[in-house]
């Protein structure tokens, strides 16, 4: 059945709003919450760059797109062992948004449920639930509507109180015959009390024109422990639209790190509220933009408790024509005192043509807080050039060492050796490939 709205509906939403159609086999919670979904993006449409957190962002290339169709995918295990993690202790690979288990590795760990987002709604109505509840999401709620009318799956990770994970879990995102197509996917992390993992989040494609729209939530429980790193490689012409919203509780710690590396339109955003006295936050970031390529990387972070504590560290390269920002917010509640938060934004500019907006903000309610912001733009260093070619290294390499160096810092943020390295490795990747113009 599909969804039917007495109300003008805006003119990007009408093919999306043709596509649903309700799925028998759902739970009826399920099917209401979709059809929930469809209902207020056909009332929202997109954002425009009207709104302040989407200013910076060309929402063109999505309305291309459509909702992909269910397919077998052809895609081998060569293909997964060339990009996956080796010391993972678990994978869930997703291709075109479903769940694919012959190229997963799953097995019963005691204290963990670790699924596809599909077998939750069969198995674990109690997570499913959760994966599927609403997200306050302020400027993004459109996407979180259209992703909740179409999601097709996801992951689900859950870790019992007390239980320490010491390898990484591994998620896979791929996009296999996606070709103007918008794949949609929804995902749960939740820690319980005294919990500890790591998990690492990787989103890439090949080639074509498609569009992906993830949402993950993470429930942290009181003194658990999430790092949590999120690799985007999508295809040159892809669109890549990610939310995280997460809430901390009491002396919890997260560790999040984003690189964007690849895609023609990217978006990461994080939500995060430390509702928990004593919580702790880092959520540090990197992206290369060149060509035309867009990248946006947005943070609200709420400290809704006293004693909290947040660092964050953006830096970002734009060469050619590309064009970045960094959207970073800090809130300090009534009553959030002793509150220590620092936020910095560094940018390098290595193309005449290049842009990289970047508004880092406080917002303070709290008269007992440590708190301080910053944020720099610059081209490189041309005495530390200077130097290198001296000493007989080709210009063309010197600004690579110099734009590698640049970055490291925030890669280095990564606390895990293995998921440290990796990351570096997939970092030279695309510094390889990047033309440095003066």
């Amino acid at each position: 059945m599909s969804a039917v709205v007495d109300f003008p509906v805006k003119p990007e939403a009408r093919d999306y709003l043709a596509c649903f159609a309700a799925d028998p086999n759902e739970p009826s919670w399920l099917g209401e919450l979709r059809r929930q979904g469809i209902t207020r993006f056909a009332e929202l449409g997109w954002p425009t760059r009207r709104s302040e957190s989407w200013r910076y962002l060309d929402l063109s290339p999505i309305a291309r797109t459509r909702p992909a169709k269910p397919s077998a995918p052809r895609l081998d295990a060569a293909t997964i062992e060339r990009m996956a993690l080796p010391q993972a202790a678990q994978r869930i690979v997703l291709v075109d948004g479903c769940f694919v288990p012959a190229l997963s590795t799953l097995e019963p760990v005691a204290g963990i449920w670790f699924g596809s987002t599909a077998q939750a709604i069969r198995e674990r109505a109690d997570l499913a639930r959760a994966v599927a509840g609403a997200t306050p999401l302020g400027d993004s709620e459109a996407f979180d509507a259209l992703n909740a009318a179409f999601f097709s799956d996801g992951f689900v990770l859950e870790v019992a109180p007390g239980v320490t994970l010491d390898r990484p879990i591994e998620i896979i995102h791929l996009a296999g015959q996606a070709a103007g197509a918008s794949l949609h996917t929804r995902s749960l992390i939740a820690l319980g009390a005294g919990a500890q993992a790591t998990v690492i989040e990787t989103y890439a494609g090949s080639e074509g024109h498609y569009w992906r729209d993830d949402l993950v939530t993470i429930e942290i429980g009181d003194a658990a422990e999430l790092q949590r790193v999120v690799l985007v490689e999508e295809a040159a012409e892809a669109a890549h639209v990610s939310t995280v919203a997460a809430a901390l509780g009491a002396k919890t710690r997260l560790a999040n790190f984003a690189l964007l590396l690849g895609g023609r339109t990217v978006r990461h955003e994080a939500n995060i509220t430390l509702a928990g006295e004593g919580a702790r936050c880092t959520y540090d970031g990197a992206f290369i933009v060149a060509g035309r390529d867009e990248a946006n990387i947005v943070t609200t972070i709420d400290h809704a408790a006293p004693g909290g504590q947040t660092r964050e560290l953006v830096k970002a390269v734009g060469a050619d024509r590309g064009h970045g920002a960094f959207q970073g917010r800090i809130i300090v509640r009534p009553g959030a005192q002793k509150t220590d938060a620092h936020q910095l934004s560094r940018n390098l500019i290595i193309g005449n043509r290049a842009v990289i907006d970047t508004k880092p903000e406080l917002e303070i309610h709290a008269d007992d807080v440590k708190c301080s912001h910053g944020a720099s733009v610059g081209d490189l260093d041309e005495t530390a050039l200077f130097y290198l070619r001296s000493r007989g290294i080709a210009e063309a390499e010197a600004r690579r060492l110099l734009i590698d160096g640049f970055l490291r810092e925030a890669v280095e943020t990564v606390e895990q050796l293995d998921l440290h390295a990796y990351l570096l490795r997939r970092l030279a990747h695309r510094l390889a490939s990047l033309e440095a113009t003066a």
